[in-house]
């Protein structure tokens, strides 16, 4: 029976992470590019009628993923390679991410493009929300090749528990929390078109593979 129950949690963290990391994309490569090219009617009415859906979907799928994640993780301490420790971090950060600076920032561009299509004008707080909200998404991208990789190389390259990978832990650590700190407080650079943060996440994926495998 137990094993039963944590293969349908693992089933579930599945499922829910392809949503989230779907949105995710749908996000920065489809919805970020049309709202560049459309008209500001067509825009505000997306911002007012699409966007809170999908980031229901979003947030929720986050959510659930990460607490499906929280179980397997509890299932696996005994057993856990230097891969799951590096990937759980970037996803716990992009589950941070979502809820407390996409979210809180979105709601306020949505509140703010309602109060345009009912004839009035765009916070001020809009203007600053936004690109706050577009770092953090654009960095949960760039994390989430990454994230991915390591996560499925667990199971194939074994490249040991984290207590005897010191030195990858530490070197891995530090490149992410340099990556979230600028997602916090920094500028987007390369990640800011789609092309830049894909072929950044493949740099970073292939960096994090050198670490794990060599150091």
């Amino acid at each position: 029976m137990e094993e039963a129950i944590n293969y349908l949690i693992r089933w579930a963290h599945y499922f829910v992470g392809i949503t989230w990391i779907g949105m995710l994309y749908y996000f920065n490569f489809v919805q970020t590019e049309y709202f560049k090219e459309a008209e500001t009617g067509a825009r505000v009415d997306a911002f007012v009628k699409l966007a809170p859906r999908a980031l229901w979907w979003f947030r929720w799928g986050a959510a659930m993923t990460f607490l499906t994640g929280l179980y397997l993780l509890y299932v696996l301490h005994m057993s856990l390679s230097i891969d799951i420790v590096l990937s759980a971090t970037m996803a716990t950060l992009m589950f941070l991410n979502v809820w407390l600076i996409i979210w809180p920032n979105q709601k306020i561009v949505i509140a703010s493009n309602e109060q345009v299509q009912a004839g009035g004008e765009a916070t001020p707080e809009a203007a600053a929300a936004a690109p706050k909200a577009a770092l953090a998404s654009r960095t949960n991208t760039l994390f989430s090749l990454p994230m991915l990789f390591l996560m499925g190389a667990s199971n194939h390259f074994g490249h040991g528990g984290f207590g005897d990978n010191t030195n990858a832990l530490i070197v891995g650590l530090i490149i992410i929390a340099a990556i979230e700190l600028n997602a916090i407080f920094g500028k987007q650079g390369p990640i800011t078109t789609v092309r830049g943060v894909i072929v950044s996440s493949f740099a970073l994926t292939a960096v994090f593979w050198a670490v794990v495998a060599w150091l």
